[in-house]
């Protein structure tokens, strides 16, 4: 009786939801509420400030949620514990990742890695929108740039850089580009925003670029570039090739953008699991 509800509270602190708690545990919505009310019941405390658009814990809820986070991150410390003495690592993994990123550099890693340990499973979400790793129950996130989020942990995998070219056709016919400004008189071949970052003199700048075309597809913008419709700023990955081809040209390089850092990030709980341990090893040892 004492652990009964203890699981579907800090499940719906964590994702302010009875909803989200009862997905996160496969059980139904109407349950969730029924322990969380007997736990209130037993505790003779409010928990939760209930609205219909809104679910908050009570001063006396946070308190009760810290002491109750503690006591379910031992236990699962102790499950990984056991786990861990165990030769084959198994159970499910959980990532999300960038699209492209992910498509490109992840997957086929993680399909590498699968095949060395064939009792783990995965679930792979790719979205260019980051998902709340502990609300949604996910492991482990591949993410790019700087870390907004201090509360995770979180493991550099690699760099990438990004490149500011064009086709030689495109150059010679108007002109190489000398200065930031220098952009002004051209095509530039635009994602989903209407700038680009550089570092000029030690300074990161934002430049606002125009043209006539915006594509939400890196190869897209690629392809147009190779075609000579314009000037494109992509990641390597797009461009490596065709730069070392020649069939694209780099430009502006005194103030190209410093390399992204490519990082795992993980809930802090999650660096005691072998298996996630051993997934974030073998990304960072091969795209490094």
């Amino acid at each position: 009786m004492k652990w009964e509800g203890i699981n579907e509270f800090v499940y719906v602190s964590e994702t302010e939801s009875f909803t989200k708690a009862a997905r996160r545990m496969s059980i139904s919505t109407a349950q969730v509420s029924r322990q969380v009310s007997a736990l209130e019941n037993r505790l003779n405390i409010k928990l939760f400030y209930r609205t219909t658009r809104k679910i908050s814990l009570t001063q006396e809820g946070h308190i009760f949620y810290q002491h109750c986070r503690l006591l379910l991150n031992g236990l699962e410390d102790a499950k990984r514990a056991i786990s861990n003495l165990q030769d084959r690592p198994r159970g499910m993994i959980k990532l999300t990742a960038p699209v492209s990123y992910g498509e490109q550099q992840i997957l086929p890693l993680v399909n590498d890695f699968m095949l060395l340990y064939p009792d783990i499973e995965v679930f792979a979400y790719l979205g260019n929108q980051q998902v709340d790793l502990v609300g949604d129950g996910y492991d482990l996130a591949i993410r790019i740039g700087k870390l907004s989020d201090s509360t995770m942990m979180a493991k550099k995998l690699s760099v990438r850089s990004n490149y500011v070219c064009a086709s030689p056709f495109y150059l010679e016919k108007y002109g190489t580009p000398l200065s930031l400004l220098d952009l002004n008189q051209h095509n530039c071949l635009m994602g989903v925003l209407d700038h680009w970052h550089f570092k000029e003199n030690g300074i990161e700048k934002k430049i606002r670029v125009k043209g006539n075309l915006r594509y939400n597809s890196g190869w897209g913008l690629a392809d147009a570039a190779l075609k000579s419709q314009g000037i494109v700023q992509l990641p390597d990955c797009y461009v490596q090739k065709h730069l070392d081809s020649g069939t694209l040209m780099s430009i502006l390089e005194h103030c190209q953008e410093p390399d992204e850092s490519i990082w795992a990030v993980y809930p802090h709980n999650r660096h005691l699991c072998s298996k996630i341990r051993l997934l974030v090893d073998f990304l960072a040892d091969n795209l490094s």
